[in-house]
């Protein structure tokens, strides 16, 4: 497991190479860093003219126009935290509605509902990211999301993920997020209150697909593969998409936070050949079981994007 605890620059979503760490303090907890990284120099704040000399190839001109502002959210950072280059694949499922309520708390329950699109069915999002330039160096993230309604506005169920489609503003309560470094798990639980922990992730390429091997973190062994076709159809016009998620942060208060992508390679596909999701005797495995997946909606693959994840606020 010593790839964990000595986080690696990636040179893509294929490969990775290993770099002398350093440790330094977050909130009380030692955290290890790569040593001399973006976050070692500049804790999510290095300048744009930094990141245009490391990565000449990368077009910051959407970054140019978002400002960072110094916030306190456990620990002193800036948000919005950029991610420079970066790749994805999403797969959206149906999942057993009463198994997505019982999961989510009464408090947030209160506020926004899983979407019913028929009776007894809800959705739920398994999102595999390759972060191979930002804020936070580099590093791998599984995120399992109930898709839900926007907090005070009525849920009507298929016509309610119709209108958030066709915006391009989707809203969810996150179940799962493993990541493969420290720094990724220690921010987004103490500054996001978000559900991670640190586990293997094996993100790579063949010549047409993407695999993802997600370990579990007590035995080491593949809890959970992806694989998923490389469509043929991309589209290089950008588009720009806002996802939104609902919690409870460390106080037991309600708050809210999102990230704007925007999205420079991308495709979808409803066919159900296009993914093949195998699961073991793992922990996230059981617990994706438990969920009772049914019909695959849609598959989203995008080989090309950028981010801008802003810190939570009381909803």
């Amino acid at each position: 497991m010593s790839f964990l605890l000595n986080p690696a620059w990636a040179d893509g979503p294929s490969q990775t190479r290993q770099t002398e760490s350093t440790t330094i303090s977050i909130a009380g907890h030692d955290v290890p860093v790569v040593k001399g990284g973006l976050y070692d120099r500049y804790r999510s704040n290095p300048p744009l003219s930094v990141i245009a000399s490391e990565a000449p190839d990368v077009d910051l001109s959407w970054f140019k126009g978002l400002k960072k502002e110094k916030v306190d959210i456990g620990f002193e950072s800036y948000s919005p935290n950029f991610y420079y280059k970066n790749s994805r694949v999403t797969v959206i499922f149906t999942a057993d509605l009463n198994k997505l309520r019982e999961l989510m708390p009464a408090q947030v329950l209160e506020k926004v509902q899983p979407l019913q699109v028929w009776p007894g069915r809800g959705l739920v999002a398994l999102t595999a990211y390759a972060y191979d330039y930002c804020d936070n160096d580099s590093y791998n993230e599984i995120g399992l999301s109930v898709i839900t309604n926007r907090p005070g506005s009525s849920s009507f169920g298929p016509l309610t993920l119709m209108s958030q489609a066709m915006s391009n503003d989707f809203w969810g309560y996150v179940l799962k997020l493993p990541v493969n470094t420290e720094l990724a798990r220690v921010r987004g639980v103490i500054g996001y209150n978000l559900p991670k922990w640190l586990t293997g992730i094996n993100y790579h390429e063949t010549d047409n697909s993407i695999v993802v091997e997600i370990l579990d973190s007590q035995t080491g062994k593949i809890d959970v593969t992806l694989e998923t076709k490389k469509l043929a159809n991309l589209s290089s016009k950008v588009s720009m998409v806002t996802n939104s998620f609902t919690n409870i942060d460390q106080q037991g208060k309600l708050t809210t936070g999102h990230a704007t992508s925007r999205q420079l390679s991308h495709a979808s596909s409803t066919s159900s050949e296009a993914v093949s999701l195998i699961l073991t005797e793992g922990s996230l495995s059981t617990f994706i079981k438990s969920l009772d997946l049914g019909k695959m909606v849609k598959y989203e693959y995008v080989p090309e994007f950028q981010s801008a994840l802003y810190s939570p606020r009381p909803l």
